[in-house]
């Protein structure tokens, strides 16, 4: 096997390309900086963003740290078909929810927050549980991405892990803190097309200077009969199929993604998320066969840290303008995710927290921008504080998706059918967490009867993904017949073997439970909600005639009540 000597940038180098990269940004943020923020542009640019920016700043968003790391991670695990299990089925999850979320903008167009959505439709359990759950997820992203930070400058130059950590932290604040969102998207548009042309140099000559084709064929012998095969079980069970149920959570979950579904023109959501869709399948891809060339040529990850592939990879086969290239597109990549959960964070924290909570609904918009600010420099302090961690990204990325996966059903089904109640969301979500704990930290015996238990929840929860998912696109009744075919379906293989595979068993038993619990609860209900209620009860910050007159109103107007469940 290969060990690696680094060459690394010089000192000077590597901070002129940090501070080069994060001035240009910088700079590039104060062109639309505003003396007096607006506050519904602050969160979600007035719901008005083009074509253009959004598919860009969708792209950029879900190019992270993740999708180097973890990608090149399942690379290297797994083989020939590692890249496409980490790359094709995020690519996918993307176009799935568009539809979903068409309908959340149907219901709600002036809505900031997905959470703000659930309060109008539940109340306030169901929304400090979503809320609470964008709130974890946002800051363990924050914390991957400054990780990936560390891990990158201590490689790649005499820098230290926390040095580069605290570089990372403060350039995306300084060009994110004044203008949050708006800052985001324009920065994402100029922070893609950097990867972009880096990507295209990069991963060529990687390629080449590791030997080609030739070099292909030449270590296949490296290769055990599952990496080699394309169509490996071991590859789908352990990496490919626990991914694709996390990430269809995260869309769901993650408030930086309904963020750009709230900013984006209406009418122009389909075309936004089918190009990133597009987009982020083919750079992820590429960047995933870097981990699968280092497993040809036999490198061996520095420390046991499968973070450092990558920048070994580029290390050893790129010129010295090629590393300065690729420091240039992770840093990219990782400050355009970071910057979008700092966004995301003071979102929640404005509109969730004291708008909805603290301010019982009367906000003043300079003081919600006083807490977005806030928020973000709090949050920058504990990404940093907890990057220190150094925890395995790929192992990251899966637990919070799964996680979320209790969420994904009582959201979705909240905006479709009119009998969930508060209840029903809340008491589905708190069972399917508490048995996704249980199972995936095995904190009882998982044999016998309960290993059963949970394999039968996990089929269920497999019908549940097949199902909604074939919702995005077809009718009720054709969904619930191919959710139900798959759950039968799948039985007879889960049962006594799934119990193998934690990961997966705890990531469709979150799904299953949540599933089970809210239908059964709602389908005894008496309410009837009316969803035309929603677009009156979640309306903007800044009304109309404020906006015109460049008046800042003193509150929101008042909502209608809220449901009788609540």
């Amino acid at each position: 096997m290969q060990e690696t000597a680094f060459f690394q940038l010089s000192t000077s180098t590597a901070l002129l390309l940090l501070f080069g990269f994060y001035g240009a940004t910088f700079l590039l943020s104060l062109l639309i900086g505003k003396k007096k923020e607006n506050v519904d542009g602050y969160m979600v640019s007035n719901n008005a963003v083009g074509f253009g920016l959004s598919a860009a700043s969708m792209i950029a968003t879900w190019i992270w740290a993740a999708s180097f790391y973890a990608s090149a991670t399942s690379g290297y695990k797994y083989g020939l078909s590692g890249p496409i299990h980490y790359g094709l089925w995020g690519a996918l999850m993307i176009m799935f929810i568009y539809p979903f979320g068409k309908r959340f903008r149907k219901l709600a167009p002036k809505a900031h927050t997905l959470a703000e959505v659930i309060q109008a439709r539940h109340g306030t359990s169901s929304q400090l549980i979503m809320a609470g759950s964008n709130l974890i997820g946002s800051c363990i992203s924050l914390m991957v991405n400054f990780t990936a930070a560390g891990a990158l400058v201590s490689i790649l130059s005499p820098l230290s892990f926390i040095q580069g950590v605290l570089i990372a932290g403060l350039g995306v604040l300084s060009y994110t803190l004044w203008s949050g969102f708006r800052a985001s998207v324009m920065t994402d548009f100029a922070q893609l097309i950097a990867m972009i042309l880096a990507a295209v140099v990069i991963i060529p000559i990687i390629f080449f200077n590791a030997g080609g084709t030739d070099m292909l064929m030449a270590n296949m012998s490296n290769l055990t009969d599952q990496q080699s095969n394309f169509f490996s079980t071991k590859a789908l069970l352990e990496q490919g199929a626990p991914y694709f149920v996390a990430v269809l959570a995260y869309a769901i979950g993650n408030q930086t993604i309904a963020q750009r579904l709230f900013a984006v023109r209406e009418d122009l959501i389909k075309s936004t998320f089918l190009t990133a869709t597009v987009g982020y399948g083919a750079v992820v891809i590429g960047l995933g066969m870097l981990g699968m060339l280092a497993l040809f040529v036999g490198l061996v990850p520095a420390d046991g840290n499968m973070n450092n592939i990558i920048p070994q990879m580029a290390s050893t086969y790129l010129p010295p303008f090629g590393i300065a290239l690729f420091f240039i597109l992770v840093v990219g990549s990782l400050s355009s995710t970071a910057d979008s959960d700092l966004s995301a964070l003071s979102s929640i924290m404005m509109t969730d927290i004291y708008g909805k909570n603290l301010a019982r609904g009367k906000p003043d918009p300079k003081r919600m921008l006083w807490w977005g600010r806030a928020t973000m420099i709090v949050a920058t302090m504990l990404g940093v504080v907890f990057a220190s961690l150094r925890l395995d990204i790929l192992v990251m990325l899966v637990f919070v998706g799964a996680l979320w996966g209790a969420i994904v059903f009582p959201v979705i089904i909240s905006f479709y059918w009119n009998r969930v109640t508060n209840k029903a969301f809340t008491t589905s979500v708190i069972c399917a967490v508490t048995l996704f704990t249980i199972s995936r930290f095995q904190l009882i015996p998982i044999h016998g009867t309960v290993a059963s238990f949970f394999e039968f929840c996990a089929s269920v929860g497999a019908g549940v993904v097949v199902g909604l998912m074939t919702f995005a696109f077809f009718n009720r009744k054709i969904s619930i017949i191919v959710g139900v075919a798959v759950i039968a379906g799948s039985l007879p293989y889960t049962l006594g073997f799934l119990r193998d595979y934690a990961v997966l068993l705890s990531s469709l038993t979150a799904y299953g439970v949540s599933a089970m619990v809210c239908t059964a609860m709602s389908w005894r209900s008496k309410e009837r909600f009316d969803f035309d209620q929603l677009a009156i009860r979640v309306t903007s910050f800044h009304t109309d005639e404020d906006a015109a007159a460049g008046v800042e109103p003193a509150f929101r107007p008042v909502a209608d009540p809220l449901p009788s469940n609540a």
